[in-house]
C-alpha cells in the first residue's frame, strides 16, 4: 500500500459521486425523460453529462424549441434534479469520516473546506439533506459562474470563498470533467474511482488517484490542513474494464 502526505490551506468538493452517490437517481430521472424525449441516447448521455451542470446536458440534449428566454429549460431542469431525488441518493463510503475530521479539528467560524457542485441552488440543500449533511459556508453552486466545469471558474470561485490561494487548495472529484476544471484553476487534484474506472480516471490526470474518501485522513497543522492519502492500486489488465465499485 502506497501513502501520499498532501498539506494544502483548504478542500474543495465536488458533491455527486464524490461525497454523495447520485447514481441510483440519475438512471430514474433520465428514465423518465426518455418517455417525453424518445430521441435521447441514454448510454452516451450517462458516459459524458457527469459532473457537468444540468442545464448544460438538458440544453444540449432536449432539443426544446420555440424557447428563446429558456424558461421551458429551466422548467425542465427543475422537474429533472426532482426526479434524482425521487430516484434515490446515498453518502459515499468515508465522507461523513472525513467531514468529521475537518469540523471537529477546524474553526466553526472560519472553516477551511467548502462543496462546489454543478448541481442548482433548488437541488443541493436537497441533495445534501436527504443524506443528512448541512449545506456548508461558502459553497459553490451553478447558478454561481457564467461557465461550469470543466471551465476553472467554479474552483476558482471556491478557492475565492475560502480565501485561499488555488494552488494551496486541493480538489476532491471523481468526474473528469471537474477534475479538468480543478487542474485548469490551478489546485492540487484528488481522483475518486466511485463513478468511472481507474484509467478513465487516470486519463484525466489528476495528481492523486484513490478508491473514495476511505481512503483519506486529515488533521490540522499549524493552521493548515495535512491529508494522508492512500493510494488506490492500478487494476490488473484483465480487469480495467470492469465499472468502478462504489
Amino acid at each position: 500500500m502506497t501513502t501520499e502526505t498532501v498539506t494544502v490551506d483548504g478542500i474543495l468538493f465536488d458533491m455527486d459521486g464524490t461525497l454523495i452517490d447520485s447514481t441510483p437517481g440519475l438512471l430514474g430521472a433520465w428514465d423518465t425523460f426518455k418517455q417525453d424525449y424518445p430521441h435521447l441516447d441514454l448510454p452516451r448521455i450517462l458516459k459524458t453529462s457527469h459532473g457537468v451542470r444540468s442545464i448544460d446536458t438538458l440544453r444540449k440534449e432536449l432539443e426544446l424549441k420555440n424557447d428563446p428566454h429558456e424558461e421551458k429549460l429551466r422548467e425542465e431542469v427543475t422537474r429533472f434534479e426532482s426526479e434524482v431525488i425521487r430516484s434515490g441518493l446515498v453518502l459515499l463510503p468515508g465522507a461523513q469520516s472525513l467531514l468529521d475530521q475537518l469540523n471537529a479539528g477546524g474553526d466553526p467560524f472560519n472553516p477551511k473546506w467548502t462543496i462546489v457542485t454543478s448541481a442548482t441552488r433548488w437541488y443541493t440543500p436537497k441533495a445534501l439533506a436527504s443524506v443528512s449533511l448541512p449545506v456548508p459556508p461558502r459553497i459553490v453552486m451553478a447558478e454561481d459562474v457564467s461557465r461550469g466545469k470543466p471551465h476553472p471558474d467554479p474552483y476558482l470561485k471556491g478557492a475565492e470563498n475560502l480565501a485561499v490561494d488555488p494552488t494551496k487548495a486541493v480538489v476532491f472529484e471523481d468526474a473528469p470533467s471537474g477534475m479538468r476544471a480543478g487542474r485548469a484553476a490551478g489546485c492540487k487534484v484528488v481522483g475518486l474511482c466511485t463513478s468511472h474506472t481507474y484509467d478513465q480516471v487516470k486519463h484525466a490526470e489528476p495528481d492523486y488517484i484513490i478508491d473514495n474518501l476511505e481512503s483519506v485522513q486529515a488533521r490540522f497543522v499549524d493552521n493548515k490542513i495535512e491529508l494522508t492519502l492512500k493510494i488506490a492500486t492500478p487494476p490488473d489488465p484483465s480487469t480495467a474494464n470492469e465499472e468502478p465499485h462504489h
